[in-house]
């Protein structure tokens, strides 16, 4: 997909089709005034006759209207005039593009109402459409025989107009940021809607080796199973026990141009299918457990976007996955294991297994003296009740780093809250038999889960994402959501910005 900016009059592009957005009542904004000078009133006429209610992303497609270089021109709703929200200028940038996507359109020029939002800026404004515009694009890597649709013929979308001095240049480099967060999130969502049976923790690995294969930036470790025993990580290997599927833990390190400074770690949980182990979960959309590694699929597609961008920084990603089965061989509640930290868990329930296995990625964390640590995990179905789908979680012993992700999630669209962790949580987990146990009962459970986390992550700027309600959805519009990639990509964009 190729984006451009424009600087000439939107009605005399020469594109296959026009953009434009309409209020309600048929009224005209700024392009759309433009427009209908250059077709001498023929789009004000058909107006008139309400054909076009205007709400906010409802969309009519035109033959060529008189006097225009363009063959179409597409209308898109954008509501009342006036104050556009951020979030129905979206909806109408989605809009619009799906339906485009529907034609034989080959170029198009967009030009709809902006919000009144002061943030969206040339540079977000930008990044925006073009990250919105490969979302609406993305087709499910569906295993289905039948004859497959064809890919959308859009293959170049000219935004604008590029009105201030500098604001084309903000403009381009906002479409270049916009596209690398649209690769990454193709990367997540492409890894998370496969099944179980093809992305298994081999299958990772191998992806993660491309990713290192393409970028020079970019190097690449894989420890098996032998490494990771060599490591001492008791708690991951007590997870995997259970499956026949090899474990792999996986590195990745991106060095760019400002690598004297402390590293940006991102870890990613990575269990390709959940159980739930001896704890078994119920029937019931036990199938959406393929999910359960969209922490990891995040990370590897917030890592794409740093490699695609050459971010100035120095940025590692560590993905520890398996499977979580049950089986003869596997851990029982009541079962005490021996973290890589040296400290002991009483397992409790064995479908609480992502703490587990990150509890011995973030101690791993360490060695690279990181300036921060972010962990990003499908991890309780507490922070979805909490949340519902609309936000991530956010959990941290650094309210700064918080604050700072939770702006990340602003200005990207991707939306997170912080919640409380203070010590009465970590109280919680007392164990008679260990240092602590996994799980500490209902009440908090999503900052109990951190909790759990924060033990292994004293002396370390750290930060917990829990994504469990804004990865994926399920039920008939069951796939991944590429959450929270945009987020992810934003911290890192301004991390390297400094």
């Amino acid at each position: 997909m190729q984006f451009q900016v424009f600087s000439k009059p939107f009605a005399q592009l020469p594109v296959d089709c026009l953009v434009v957005g309409i209020h309600e009542n048929g009224e005209l904004g700024d392009e759309a005034r433009q427009l209908d000078r250059a077709c001498k009133g023929a789009l004000g006429k058909m107006l008139a006759h309400g054909d076009f209610p205007g709400r906010t992303g409802e969309t009519l497609l035109l033959p060529g209207l008189p006097g225009l270089k363009a063959t179409r021109t597409l209308l898109v709703g954008q509501g009342p005039r006036g104050a556009v929200s951020r979030r129905d200028w979206r909806k109408a940038v989605r809009a619009a593009v799906t339906a485009l996507a529907r034609t034989q359109v080959r170029s198009a020029a967009l030009a709809l109402a902006r919000p009144a939002d002061r943030d969206l800026d040339d540079y977000h404004f930008g990044r925006a459409v073009a990250e919105i515009t490969h979302a609406a694009l993305y087709r499910v890597n569906d295993l289905k025989t039948g004859k497959k649709p064809k890919p959308a013929a859009l293959a170049r979308l000219q935004v604008g107009p590029a009105g201030t001095k500098g604001s084309g240049e903000a403009l381009r480099r906002g479409l270049v940021h916009g596209a690398a967060m649209g690769l990454g999130t193709r990367t997540m969502r492409d890894l998370a809607n496969l099944p179980g049976n093809v992305c298994t923790p081999s299958y990772l690995a191998a992806r993660a080796r491309q990713i290192a294969a393409k970028y020079r930036s970019v190097s690449v470790r894989v420890l098996d199973e032998a490494a990771i025993r060599k490591e001492k990580m008791g708690c991951f290997l007590a997870v995997t026990q259970g499956s026949d599927e090899p474990p792999k833990f996986i590195v990745l390190e991106h060095k760019g141009t400002r690598t004297k400074r402390a590293p940006v770690v991102l870890v990613g949980k990575g269990i390709t299918f959940d159980t739930g182990g001896i704890s078994l979960k119920d029937p019931g959309a036990m199938d959406e457990m393929k999910f359960d590694m969209s922490g990891a699929a995040a990370v590897l597609g917030a890592f794409t976007v740093a490699a695609e961008l050459a971010l100035p920084l120095h940025l590692i990603a560590l993905v520890p996955t398996c499977e979580n089965m049950p089986s003869g061989r596997a851990i029982k509640p009541g079962d005490i294991v021996t973290s890589a930290a040296g400290l002991t868990v009483e397992i409790l329930n064995t479908d609480a297994e992502g703490r587990l296995i990150l509890c011995d990625a973030l101690h791993y964390a360490r060695r690279f003296q990181p300036e921060v640590v972010l962990d990003v995990a499908t991890l309780t179905g507490a922070c979805v009740i909490a949340l519902g789908a609309h936000h991530t979680g956010v959990m941290a012993n650094d309210d700064a780093l918080a604050a700072e992700i939770v702006e990340a999630g602003r200005r990207s669209d991707d939306r997170a809250w912080q919640m409380p962790l203070t010590e009465e949580y970590g109280e919680q987990l007392k164990s008679n038999f260990a240092d602590f146990a996994n799980v500490a009962g209902r009440d908090g459970g999503a900052i109990t889960a951190a909790a759990f986390l924060g033990k292994f992550t004293q002396n370390l700027r750290w930060a917990h994402l829990d994504i469990a309600g804004t990865a994926y959805l399920g039920g008939a519009h069951k796939g991944s959501t590429g959450r929270p990639v945009a987020l992810l990509s934003d911290f890192l964009i301004h991390r390297s910005s400094r």
